[in-house]
């Protein structure tokens, strides 16, 4: 861990500590201040996550976007303490009222898999292939609700009823190998519902998934959204999926956030030149040439980060001070974004 990184919380040591001022029902769910999330590197600590920003209202939707490498994940797997052992965290993440970074690991069990639920990327890998459905389903209950076997095989069956997998009692007793990926990807989902939390945490939930599978997938999430009335944050690099199933958008590039908004104004008039990159590198039937046209130039390296905006060597709009100074994070109405070039340039 990095000198400075991770310092305690007062007064509890490293346990939960309660924040009056985020206790008001005006208060978001989750509200996530400066976070950051580095690794050391040969060259110097690498800030996989760059001083992070927002907030997710009760019952509300947010898409967090970006290429691979981006920090998306990292930044969520910061929300329930399970980032690598050599990463160094700093910052605020507040959920339900109460400080959560810097939490013991008693604290953050009882946390993840109960009031926070979350499926993890690659429904390929994501499930114990020598265990069956039923049994690594059931443990959720047994542990976070203390609910005998019988009882927690039969809930378990019941939620997979309710995300569209037929013959739900039976295929309990089937080992993931025998699922297709959309139906492991179903498993994955009915598992993190098993506790009714408050938050689903989705991190690229349909990778690897064909389109009609990948619609599938959105339709369920939103309609166990709405009737379990929780709070969803989706991870993913796909802009083709955000518009159908978050309600506003966070665009991160290089562990930055870049720009953020409601969800439909931020596709139809991006302000920032990587999210416009971004839909202009999408697949579309009404493109001139049937091409696609990539983000010029290389993601940036994993070396530390010199002054100025990491998009600049990429940037059509790049500025002088691009280059030597890094951009504000500027909310201006229900719109921000971190960049020196005109919103809409010419």
């Amino acid at each position: 861990m990095n000198p400075g990184m991770n310092p305690s919380p007062p007064g509890r040591g490293a346990g939960v500590r309660e924040l009056a001022e985020n206790s008001s029902p005006s208060c978001p769910l989750l509200r996530v201040t400066n976070l950051e999330v580095q690794f050391p590197g040969p060259h110097g600590p690498h800030p996989a996550v760059d001083d992070l920003n927002f907030d997710l209202d009760n019952a509300g939707t947010l898409a967090i976007v970006g290429e691979s490498g981006s920090g998306k994940t990292q930044a969520a797997l910061a929300l329930i303490g399970l980032n690598p052992a050599n990463a160094g965290l700093r910052g605020s993440v507040r959920y339900e009222g109460r400080e959560w970074l810097g939490s013991t690991e008693d604290d953050w069990n009882r946390l993840r898999g109960d009031r926070v639920g979350f499926v993890f990327q690659d429904p390929m890998t994501a499930l114990n292939p020598y265990l069956t459905v039923g049994e690594q389903m059931a443990e959720v209950l047994i542990v976070h609700r203390g609910v005998g076997r019988a009882a927690a095989l039969a809930e378990s069956a019941r939620m997979l009823d309710a995300c569209r997998i037929p013959d739900a009692a039976a295929r309990l007793r089937c080992f993931p190998h025998e699922f297709s990926g959309g139906m492991r990807q179903r498993v994955l989902i009915a598992a993190a519902l098993l506790t009714r939390p408050r938050l689903l945490i989705a991190d690229e939930p349909t990778t690897a998934l064909d389109v009609t599978v990948q619609a599938q997938i959105l339709r369920l999430l939103d309609e166990l959204r709405r009737s379990f009335g929780m709070a969803l944050l989706l991870i993913t690099h796909d802009l083709g999926i955000v518009g159908e199933a978050c309600e506003r958008v966070l665009v991160m590039y290089a562990g930055r956030a870049v720009e953020s908004g409601p969800t439909a104004a931020v596709l139809a008039r991006p302000q920032h030149p990587y999210t416009r990159g971004l839909l202009r590198a999408r697949p579309s039937l009404h493109a001139p040439t049937g091409l696609l046209e990539p983000i010029p130039g290389q993601p940036p390296s994993v070396r530390p980060r010199t002054a100025g905006c990491a998009f600049a060597p990429r940037c059509p709009f790049a500025l002088q001070q691009c280059a030597l100074q890094k951009p504000e994070f500027i909310t201006n109405g229900n719109r921000a974004r971190a960049c020196f070039a005109p919103a809409e340039p010419g």
